[in-house]
């Protein structure tokens, strides 16, 4: 804030009082946080479908933007979920999604984990939170999806495939497809120079993506010190989609312990990475809380 507010008294808005005008002068570091919520994502379809990928913190969020819509549908609201895998950061807010505790609410989750029933409900035993998981007003449906399947909605036009992903427990990719267009979110995955033969073989599946969101949690540096430990750095990340021919690449899962300085700085190098590269058709950009993209 101060360096913002000295920017505004040396500039040419600062007489005028356009703040509005300088505002969008300043650096995207200036102008944004990246926030502190864990990994949830919604995906909503040209015929106003929704569908949600994981439940870290964001899910709350989300969940609370989706009760007007809820309290005003006639009928079964059905919601397909997506889980890329169990670790905390990733389920934590599901005692805390508004949508779960409605009746004429259904939560269709699509995963490729047998177990997924129990591994929610373990979360919510009574030593945990006051509410079970199955007491919750809505239904629960758990359906397998695996690698290979391709999922399709019958008053949709999206399809969902999955890929898995080198983590800790297991990750899993999800690509949706509308109309041609191609969002691929791939959180918690570790990508290394010693996969770049795997990272050609699984090119037909990430390709040409319009919208990749990749892990890119560590620097270069860290990527070696914490080998195995099922991160990307930001470098492997730019280089895996530039190879994929991706059109949009965000980078996700940042570190925790850095500040929006650090996390700005992250995206800064990826794009001067980038430029290395000659990848200029590659658009890099820095997945943020509440963020949105239309493709």
């Amino acid at each position: 804030m101060v360096e913002t507010l000295s920017l505004f008294a040396q500039s040419k808005h600062a007489a005028t009082q356009d703040v509005a005008g300088f505002w969008k002068t300043l650096p995207p570091r200036l102008r944004h946080t990246a926030g502190g919520d864990t990994t949830c994502v919604g995906v909503q379809s040209n015929s106003d479908t929704n569908y949600v990928i994981d439940f870290g913190t964001g899910a709350r969020t989300l969940g609370d933007s989706m009760v007007s819509k809820i309290l005003a549908y006639k009928g079964e609201y059905i919601l397909n979920i997506f889980i890329t895998h169990t670790h905390w950061d990733h389920i934590q807010a599901l005692p805390f999604f508004k949508p779960m505790y409605f009746p004429n609410v259904t939560l269709r989750f699509h995963s490729p984990y047998p177990d997924l029933d129990a591994r929610l409900s373990r979360q919510m035993e009574k030593e945990f939170f006051p509410i079970t998981f199955h007491a919750t007003s809505s239904k629960k449906e758990f359906i397998l999806f695996e690698p290979g399947d391709v999922l399709k909605f019958e008053d949709d036009r999206v399809q969902v495939e999955v890929h898995p992903l080198k983590h800790p427990g297991n990750s899993y990719a999800y690509k949706f497809t509308e109309d041609k267009k191609v969002f691929i979110f791939a959180t918690d995955a570790e990508f290394t120079g010693e996969d770049l033969e795997y990272i050609r073989g699984i090119a037909p599946f990430f390709g040409m993506a319009d919208l990749l969101v990749l892990d890119s949690q560590y620097t270069l540096d860290e990527s070696f010190a914490k080998f195995d430990w099922g991160h990307t750095a930001y470098t492997m990340a730019v280089n895996i989609a530039h190879n994929w021919k991706v059109r949009n690449l965000a980078l996700t899962h940042h570190e925790p312990a850095y500040n929006d300085e650090k996390v700005y700085g992250i995206w800064e190098d990826a794009v001067e990475h980038r430029n290395a590269l000659g990848a200029s058709k590659l658009k890099i950009h820095l997945a943020r809380e509440g963020m949105t993209f239309t493709l």
